[in-house]
């Protein structure tokens, strides 16, 4: 394999045993893409985490994204995915795509422990003429000053003559079945002009929605962080809204209805901002903000408000709850939902446990019902236990707080589930106003 790296050199999608590819981190990520490029190359997706390979060479995908059939399709023996959390399988890959996690600490500061971690574990596989592209959100700047030299320091080899980069920043919505990877654009970028035009080439072998080659890598990263910064400043707009019009009498979602018959109006919808995206990458590009001299007032102030919400909105219903006469201490409250959002199992970063914090404060008596949710999974990232079938609902509750809108709760009847006198409060705004006593 040349170390040129130009596309046209060795690119054979007639004969796609030229390349062998590696997908480090099996997640939401990285799972769609190995099975996307199984379908034309051989593919190795590692995990560290030994329990979810064994998972998925039964079929099982605990994040449903992929079905059991497509697995099956495109695992060995029957296909060219080899799934494995053995290190040494990655020895004979020439394309490295790493998709791990890149959370933020307690402190909402970038951790890119778990990056720098598989930069390491790619460094000791790598060889010349080898390429890493990078799919995790990160400021601009983290692949070329942050990854690289731990790529260079473990493998011995020198950038871009014997090894290369690129950044192609995932765009995965979990639980969207219509924006999946191949029907999103991708961004493409490397380090290289040569090394650029293979990774944009290798992306559209597999997205039928094209690709879009970013001039630079650090443009790439700069693109995909301000995605969801963007989006995180709207919904902490409509949420500002949302609690106006609640101390003035209004229907927000009444108003947001009707502002919305203007063609350029953008309709966001007030609720709880988290998971993956939207609730982290804000705090990447503020801190390479902060690191090159500029405090950005904007993108910290609606971080700080929507982070608020949840407590917000436990409070409103304690509120209603007073004035109904309803004692607060050793209420029975029924949380339904909490991934970090609806049809979804993925309680990362999920804000429902804000809510959940304030109720915990009043010493309520709480039960959370999530049909989508590992209650293994919840009990060991955050330490209390959720109800995932509905016979295990009792009745009498004196509140119920709607926090996700799962589609399973469709079938609930809450007239069954609450007292006579409770309080139903709708955070995502899908129940009818008749039918609750407050929501968002």
């Amino acid at each position: 394999m040349p170390a040129s790296l130009n596309p046209k050199s060795y690119v054979n999608y007639q004969k796609p045993d030229h390349l062998k590819i590696a997908v480090i981190g099996l997640g939401y990520v990285g799972l769609p893409l190995a099975v996307e490029f199984a379908s034309k190359f051989e593919v190795v997706g590692f995990d560290v985490n030994a329990k979810r390979v064994e998972g998925l060479l039964t079929g099982f995908d605990r994040t449903r994204e992929v079905e059991a059939a497509r697995l099956k399709e495109v695992m060995v023996p029957h296909g060219k995915l080899f799934c494995t959390s053995e290190a040494k399988n990655l020895e004979e890959c020439t394309i490295f795509i790493v998709a791990v996690p890149t959370p933020t600490d307690k402190h909402n500061r970038p951790d890119l422990r778990l990056i720098k971690e598989a930069s390491v574990l790619v460094g000791k596989a790598l060889k010349k003429g080898d390429l890493v592209i990078y799919e995790s959100t990160v400021y601009p700047g983290v692949t070329e000053d942050e990854c690289v030299p731990v790529l260079s320091k473990t493998s011995g080899l020198i950038y871009n003559q014997d090894f290369f980069a690129g950044y192609s920043p995932e765009r995965i919505n979990p639980g969207d079945k219509e924006h999946t990877l191949v029907n999103i654009k991708k961004i493409t970028s490397g380090s290289t002009p040569e090394a650029a035009a293979f990774v944009d080439e290798l992306y559209r072998s597999i997205v039928v929605a094209g690709t879009h080659l970013a001039p630079s890598i650090k443009v790439a990263e700069a693109a995909k962080v301000i995605e969801n910064s963007q989006r995180d400043i709207n919904i902490a707009f409509v949420n500002e809204l949302a609690k106006i019009f609640n101390l003035m009498g209004i229907d927000t979602g009444e108003v947001l209805e009707a502002a919305s018959t203007k063609w350029n109006f953008l309709k966001f919808k007030p609720g709880l901002v988290g998971g993956h995206c939207t609730g982290i990458d804000p705090y990447y590009l503020a801190q390479k903000a902060q690191e090159v001299g500029y405090h950005p007032e904007i993108i910290l102030a609606g971080r700080r408000l929507n982070d608020g919400m949840g407590a917000y909105i436990a409070l409103e219903v304690i509120k209603l709850m007073v004035k109904k006469d309803i004692q607060v201490k050793r209420a029975k409250v029924l949380i339904l939902g909490f991934t970090f959002k609806e049809n979804c199992p993925d309680v990362r970063n999920t804000r429902v446990i804000d809510i959940i914090r304030v109720f915990q404060e009043f010493e309520t008596n709480l039960t959370v019902y999530d049909p989508w949710a590992d209650p293994e999974e919840v009990h060991q990232e955050y330490g209390f236990s959720t109800l995932n079938q509905p016979e295990q609902l009792k009745n009498n509750y004196d509140a119920v707080v709607l926090a996700v809108a799962h589609q399973e709760y469709k079938m609930l009847n809450l007239s069954e589930l609450k007292s006579k006198h409770a309080i139903i409060y709708d955070v995502k705004g899908v129940l009818a106003a008749d039918l609750t006593d407050g929501r968002l």
